[in-house]
């Protein structure tokens, strides 16, 4: 009988597939918590139909809107292959600079069918601060929700899983591109990396999907277990609610993904990451006597019935533990840097 180490490894199911229709979505979204892939919800776009005839012609497009600035771009190491991530001692195996896109765009062209390119990736770009137009012609419609917009573009990437706390809706304009998601509990069996020096602002698993060593990362084959994947072509859209890890491909040597982030919580809430590093500088070292009481006043104040952990205090007296509003949270924030840095 073979090892846990040397098991058979689990086939990833596909994300389900639903069929929803443009003005459909905003109600299908309410309330979503998980994914699921839309063929076709952006074929329309100008940018996709460009993108159908050539990547050169969708480079072309883009240019025509592009606004007169610089361009924040990640360029890998000449033959190191398609994964973005850490190289030695943990420094990051690509460098980031600023140009021109028509420049990007002419050392994207120069590179294609070279066997030792380097991969060259532009992300989150904000849409509406660096194109004129783009967001008119090209967009998906969510509602009331006022999304954050970006545009991702580059060769062929690998990108490791890693969460994001915002809902996403990731629409393929241009290429091809494999997500391979896992449920927010898998956290522990994909050995996430530095919480605070990430490629990309966010952690990102150790594990390289593509071969896993498993006799480093033993309990990934749990992850596995629990994996769903799907494969977008132009004009696919694919829904990652809030806190799903996803590990991102794209496939083509020419590639462009528009994603839309937004919360169901006010923006003036703050976020979650923060108050984890917090805890970590003013709790995690502490006698475990003492942890296990913060422990508990996290469950009372933060994780349990907050109108109970108040209710002996008269409403509008409560402080910090009344509900907040963007003014009460503005005053914890205004606390909190002034806390932060005596």
């Amino acid at each position: 009988m073979a090892d846990a180490a040397h098991a058979p490894l689990a086939t990833p199911r596909p994300v389900v597939e639903e069929q929803v229709e443009t003005g459909e979505l905003d109600s299908r979204l309410a309330g979503a918590r998980t994914p699921f892939v839309v063929r076709g919800l952006i074929a329309d776009w100008p940018l996709v139909k460009a993108g159908l005839d050539s990547g050169a012609a969708a480079r072309a497009y883009l240019l025509e809107q592009r606004r007169d600035r610089a361009f924040t771009v990640n360029i890998g190491e000449p033959g190191a292959g398609d994964r973005l991530f850490y190289g030695e001692a943990m420094a990051m195996n690509f460098r980031t600079g600023r140009a021109d896109l028509a420049e990007i765009f002419a050392g994207i062209a120069a590179n294609e069918g070279r066997r030792d390119a380097p991969a060259i990736y532009l992300s989150s770009i904000d849409v509406k601060d660096y194109f004129d137009g783009l967001h008119e012609a090209n967009h998906v419609d969510l509602g009331t929700r006022e999304p954050i917009e970006s545009i991702w573009i580059g060769t062929r990437t690998r990108i490791a899983a890693h969460n994001d706390f915002p809902h996403n809706l990731a629409c393929c304009a241009v290429g091809r591109r494999r997500f391979t998601l896992f449920p927010p509990d898998q956290f522990a069996n994909l050995y996430v990396g530095p919480l605070d020096h990430t490629p990309a602002g966010r952690p990102v698993s150790m594990v390289d999907l593509r071969n896993p060593d498993f006799d480093n990362y033993p309990r990934f084959r749990e992850a596995l277990a629990t994996a769903q994947v799907a494969e977008l072509g132009p004009g696919d859209a694919i829904f990652i609610p809030s806190m799903w890890w996803h590990h991102v491909e794209a496939l083509e040597p020419f590639n462009v993904l528009v994603n839309y982030w937004w919360r169901d919580t006010p923006r003036y809430l703050a976020q979650p990451q923060d108050a984890l590093n917090h805890a970590l500088l003013a709790i995690r070292d502490l006698p475990e006597e003492e942890k296990e009481l913060w422990r508990q006043m996290f469950e009372h104040y933060v994780f349990g019935d907050a109108a109970a952990a108040a209710a002996h205090l008269a409403a509008g007296s409560r402080g910090i533990l009344d509900p907040l509003d963007a003014e009460s949270a503005g005053r914890i924030r205004a606390n909190l840097l002034r806390s932060l840095s005596r």
